[in-house]
């Protein structure tokens, strides 16, 4: 059985609901503290092909400062250029987000991470 794995920020209010609803379920998560251990940018693009979705920028925090400052919604900057900066940055990085082998889901809302238990 592949495990399950939380991105998690236990100070996110929907990351905590997430990992509740996990553990309601009866699945115990690997943790991965993405603010304490920051994803390399491999991690990441595995993440990014995993969640099945168009832009890398579904998987950023896009109104954080960091993002504005770094104008990182120029259509100009390039996927890999995302990558490095949420490897960088890791508040940059939509969370909670849900792993179970080849899928994974953003917990925004939380319940939207029940279709891939």
């Amino acid at each position: 059985m592949t495990a399950i794995t939380i991105i998690h920020n236990p100070r996110c209010s929907k990351s905590r609901q997430t990992h509740a609803l996990l553990e309601e379920r009866g699945i115990s998560p690997v943790i991965v503290e993405y603010l304490k251990h920051p994803l390399s940018v491999e991690e990441l693009k595995d993440i990014f092909k995993k969640l099945n979705v168009e832009s890398v920028r579904e998987m950023m925090r896009i109104k954080e400062d960091e993002y504005k400052t770094a104008n990182l919604g120029d259509s100009r900057v390039t996927n890999e250029a995302l990558f490095e900066a949420m490897s960088a940055s890791p508040k940059l990085i939509e969370r909670p987000i849900v792993i179970n082998g080849d899928s994974a889901r953003i917990g925004r809302p939380p319940e939207s991470v029940l279709e891939i238990l």
